[in-house]
């Protein structure tokens, strides 16, 4: 009876080392399985991180090229501005000499004097 009973336990014994010998190998399969996948994601984020990192570097250099384009734009304004108010503070000069000598009427120099002030 012993034998008999020892017979069991052993093919008993050897069916569970079996069986978890299997469930071993497939959870080493799955593992490889999720290492694999865990690559190809990592790929792919680098990979679209490196894309977003690009993008946003030329967005970037687009910004700072219409910031300085602007900012261009506003120089030649005052620019302009400072030199039309430069040419206008002549012409007072000038008008002022004309109604000095009399060539113009003081009305005259007022009316032009106000179109030029308004212009400042």
């Amino acid at each position: 009876m012993k034998d008999k009973k020892g017979g069991y336990i052993d093919k008993f014994l050897k069916k569970a080392d079996k069986a978890i010998q299997e469930g071993v190998k497939k959870a080493d399969l799955v593992l490889e399985e999720a290492v694999e996948f865990g690559s190809m994601t990592a790929k792919q984020a680098a990979k679209t991180s490196k894309e977003l990192r690009n993008q946003a570097k030329k967005e970037g250099e687009a910004l700072q090229k219409r910031g300085i384009e602007k900012i261009n734009e506003g120089i030649s304004t005052a620019k302009k501005v400072t030199s039309d108010a430069h040419d206008d503070l002549e012409i007072l000069k000038k008008l002022g000499k004309l109604r000095k000598a009399e060539v113009i009427t003081e009305k005259e120099f007022q009316t032009k004097k106000k179109k030029i002030l308004d212009r400042i």
